[in-house]
């Protein structure tokens, strides 16, 4: 296990999560990411939710 700063703990798999309403979350992949932030659509997957969102850069009619 280990934790990426700002990110997700990364596990090595199969994985069982139990959450917060006591269902289970499982995973059978050899290494899965878990989120921390919260932000993720597939919680308790991390799904990069976590990473800024660059814009991209103005384009300038001239």
């Amino acid at each position: 296990m280990s934790a990426e700063p700002g990110g997700p703990v990364l596990v090595a798999g199969p994985v069982e999560v139990v959450l917060g309403d006591g269902t289970t979350a499982r995973s059978d992949r050899p290494c899965v990411a878990l989120c921390r932030c919260r932000r993720s659509r597939s919680y308790p997957w991390c799904d990069t939710s976590h990473r800024p969102r660059r814009r991209p850069p103005a384009s300038h009619q001239g």
